[in-house]
């Protein structure tokens, strides 16, 4: 806990009690108890994205702690700090064909960090030394210097509930005696959440010398704050230097908004602009961006990465140089250092910022003319989200939907997602999770996700705000792959899921609203934020009917408009 822990989410079991009642005698540690290991693990992984602090799992032993599998490889991928405790059977056990009983030490292969098997517990007090420094270990090895979840197995012989002869009178005595001397969580020497990305820091910032001729900043999936945004912000300008920013950057959402690039996979549809806008060299922060159009653009320039772990975030193999340091660091030496820039490079910015402008009038003008598809969803959706509070967009066709339409905005907006490996499951349980830990946080789904975490809903009730399902028939993102046509698509690749939302929401107690058309999606919404001024609990679900096959017409007229630099004239 000297790490900043402070929330244990756990699954019931058997073998896993003698870590509850240890648990339990924390007056500062949350308990959260859920039945699926599944849905447990992604909402640790929400809560611990939304906190910013490692967060604790518990299970049984056997198959209990492989249920974490996705939510660990995501943690892993996306540098989510994650303490996992599989408790576990006797050694002696293992390979002997004992009920419930695998070989745990190494469930999760490389998604972690560390792999610990201390073996039985001992009463001694070089052993419970050593307990206690493994602890401390995994919190910060959970933190840095590249986050991710570390895995601790713990076996236990029975009897697993307190007994008056556990150990003999002695062992007892220095037990506690050893445990009376151990060091508390307040003077242990972990460093805090928050300092990590400093105390780990390796290369130094005030060494970076900008490559000469048109370059770009791109800002990709990352925990950016407010000091990043003003200090990215200044350093862009006094040296000339557009700033593209993910939609799960955060950056496109906030008062330091104006000056960002969001348009660009919607530019680079346009050959002319392809060419015009294509730099000689990239200054990253985050991780991979969304757009698999930007990154296929960027294949083959010159890059350097600034990552404050020690991740290889490098998929077209670019990177040419890689500094582990703080990214604000990074952009306030660069915002006092001289310029060295001069007036092509303004020029370069200044066409930059003038494509961005034209395409949001370009794409403003669609959305006046267009049918209502997911566009207009995107930006009502945006629009209406309070200041400070937070939006879980599910992977597949939202999260490109979002990078697409979303456009900026002045208020500061929280944005999460699941992009260390962008899986649709998950999403639910997440959710909640990040509605436990951290800001009131709405989501924004497909059909498909939603019943791929049905047992999130169990969790529905934690959440604060709605859940807004697009529900367009299944897997649409397929419509525009090359796999639309193939014979079997509808069954085999869309997989469309006949089953009643309503019913579903119900069945959890889950208050649910099926719209169809704009107006009725501003009047559910208005319904929504009441509820949330009221009681601060606005949990529901809103689900979206939209054709599919329409959205699909309508995305495409709009590509070949953008394609031409000719303005939208909206599908009739």
């Amino acid at each position: 806990m000297a790490s900043g822990l402070r929330l244990l989410v756990l699954s019931p079991g058997s073998r896993s009690t003698p870590v509850v009642l240890a648990a339990q005698q924390r007056s500062d540690l949350d308990i959260v108890p859920i039945l699926d290991e599944r849905s447990a693990a992604f909402f640790a992984l929400g809560a611990a994205c939304a906190s910013n602090r490692p967060v604790a799992l518990l299970a049984t032993s056997g198959s209990a702690p492989a249920h974490w599998y996705p939510a660990v490889i995501e943690a892993s991928e996306a540098a989510v700090p994650l303490v996992l405790l599989s408790a576990d059977r006797p050694p002696r056990l293992r390979n002997w064909g004992a009920n419930q009983t695998i070989d745990q030490t190494r469930l999760f292969g490389a998604f972690v960090r560390e792999n610990h098997d201390p073996g039985l517990p001992s009463p001694y007090p070089a052993a419970l030394k050593s307990v206690r420094a493994l602890g401390l270990r995994a919190g910060k090895i959970s933190l840095a210097p590249h986050p991710g979840p570390v895995h601790i197995n713990l076996a236990f012989e029975e009897p697993l509930v307190p007994t008056s002869n556990c150990f003999g009178t002695a062992e007892s005595t220095a037990s506690q005696a050893a445990i009376s001397q151990l060091p508390t969580a307040q003077s242990a020497t972990i460093p805090p959440a928050e300092s990590n990305a400093a105390a780990f820091s390796a290369g130094d910032p005030a060494s970076l010398a900008l490559p000469a001729g048109p370059g770009l900043i791109i800002c990709g999936p990352g925990s950016f704050d407010s000091v990043f945004a003003s200090t990215l912000k200044c350093a862009a300008r006094r040296h000339c230097l557009p700033v593209l920013a993910d939609p799960l950057s955060g950056l496109r959402f906030g008062p330091e908004s104006d000056d960002i690039i969001t348009c660009y996979d919607a530019l680079l549809r346009n050959p002319e602009k392809k060419v015009a806008l294509r730099p000689t060299w990239v200054l990253r922060f985050g991780r991979a961006p969304v757009s698999k159009r930007l990154g296929e653009w960027l294949n083959g320039i010159p890059t350097i990465l600034i990552d404050p772990g020690s991740g290889w975030s490098d998929p077209n193999h670019d990177v040419e140089l890689r500094m582990h340091c703080d990214p604000n660091r990074v952009c306030a030496n660069l915002a006092a250092s001289p310029r060295v820039r001069g007036n092509a490079d303004a020029d370069w910015t200044i066409a930059w910022l003038n494509a961005e402008r034209r395409m949001r009038e370009q794409v403003d003008r669609y959305l006046t003319q267009a049918d209502w598809f997911e566009g207009h969803i995107i930006r009502t959706l945006l629009a209406r989200i309070p200041s400070e509070e937070a939006l879980l967009c599910a992977n597949s066709m939202p999260i490109r939907q979002l990078d697409t339409w979303s456009g900026q905005r002045i208020d500061h907006l929280s944005l999460f997602g699941n992009r260390g490996v962008s899986g649709i499951d998950g999403q639910l349980s997440t959710l909640a999770g990040i509605n436990h830990a951290g800001p009131p946080c709405w989501a924004l789904l497909g059909d498909l996700s939603l019943c791929h975490d049905l047992s999130g809903l169990l969790q529905s009730k934690r959440n604060k705000r709605p859940i807004i399902v697009i529900n367009n028939g299944g897997g649409r993102i397929f419509d525009y792959l090359p796999q639309h046509g193939l014979p079997g698509f509808e069954l085999l690749w869309r997989t469309a899921v006949d089953i009643d939302l309503g019913t579903l929401a119900a069945s959890v107690g889950l208050h649910h609203a099926r719209i169809e058309t704009a107006l009725a999606f501003d009047l559910v919404l208005d319904q929504a934020l009441d509820q949330a001024a009221g009681t601060s609990n606005a949990a529901m679900m809103i689900e979206i009917l939209l054709d599919g096959d329409r959205s699909r017409d309508l995305h495409q007229e709009f590509w070949e408009s953008i394609a031409s630099d000719l303005p939208g004239e909206g599908c009739r």
